[in-house]
């Protein structure tokens, strides 16, 4: 095979100087015989030393031929300059023909947002005259009103409601806690259902504390909340791939639009980075681009 000795080097060099795991060293090393795969399927007598970024480039059009998505080729991207990295050190090539290879740009899929008007349709289309009515309304308030995410919601705990003050108390991915305000109307209707529905429930003691239950008073799973949605917005006639985290997009789009902070609302949604919450700036552009022309003094003629 094809630079056998070499691929048998990189594989101890991962295994033994990186500690990488199995899975990660197979994937580093499908990654390099692609690359021979491809170099075989050509005839192509390139030596590691002669190899150089032109064979590469092409290499890259040949998987991008394949039908491999943009995300997969970054990633072959990554293994195959791990692997000339790797032989550079050793001294095996003198220069790196990886070194100024670039991975394709990868675009971000837009999350589905829904407009205030839909919202207001699903949350209408909830039956009142029902038990489960009042805690319906109040989850799916809570979700938009506090974008929550769906494991948050079934989480939530009586105690960790400050109604007073306007506030939930949310534990999130890792177990890490934040404060996330809740809207008025959030509040209006989580007072509502603890009133009338949830405190008149004799509940088992290991969820007397959670705050949305179902008809045997145990926790909400996740699924019923994705299920309640999904017939909600069958009835509303909503067309859209709606789910719960559709609410809690669109809670972080309209706060966006509606000129709220990019920091804020990373603190409120709980992402660790900056650049998960600026996905929202998307729906805004047309705003921007209206600033733009109003006050940018280029744009004056």
């Amino acid at each position: 095979m094809r630079w056998s000795a070499e691929i048998k080097g990189f594989e101890s060099y991962l295994t033994l100087e990186k500690g990488l795991s199995p899975k990660s060293i197979e994937a580093y090393l499908g990654d390099v015989m692609k690359l021979v795969q491809f170099l075989d399927s050509e005839n192509s007598d390139v030596s590691l030393s002669s190899l150089e970024l032109k064979h590469l480039r092409s290499f890259l059009t040949w998987i991008a031929e394949l039908g491999i998505s943009s995300r997969s080729q970054a990633r072959i991207i990554s293994g195959l300059k791990a692997f000339f990295s790797y032989l550079n050190l050793e001294e095996i090539i003198k220069a790196n023909p990886a070194e100024l290879l670039e991975a394709p740009k990868l675009s971000r899929k837009l999350p589905v947002v829904l407009g205030l008007d839909e919202i207001n349709s699903i949350i209408d289309s909830i039956d009142l005259s029902k038990d489960s009515g009042q805690r319906n309304k109040a989850m799916l308030e809570t979700l938009y009103g506090s974008g929550l995410r769906v494991s948050e919601l079934t989480d939530l705990r009586i105690s960790g409601l400050m109604l007073k003050e306007g506030y939930i108390r949310v534990i999130g991915k890792g177990d890490k806690e934040r404060i996330v305000p809740m809207g008025g109307v959030s509040q209006k209707h989580i007072e509502l259902y603890l009133e009338h529905y949830r405190n008149k429930k004799e509940v088992d003691p290991e969820f007397e504390d959670i705050l949305f239950l179902n008809h045997r008073n145990k926790k909400l799973s996740r699924v019923m909340v994705f299920t309640l949605i999904k017939d909600l917005c069958k009835i509303a006639g909503i067309e859209k791939v709606v789910s719960p985290h559709t609410f809690r997009h669109s809670f972080a789009t309209h706060l966006v639009e509606g000129g709220a902070d990019l920091r804020a609302v990373q603190e409120m949604l709980g992402h660790e980075s900056i650049m998960t919450t600026e996905i929202y700036t998307h729906l805004d552009r047309e705003y921007l681009r209206e600033a733009i022309i109003q006050f940018h003094p280029r744009s004056r003629q």
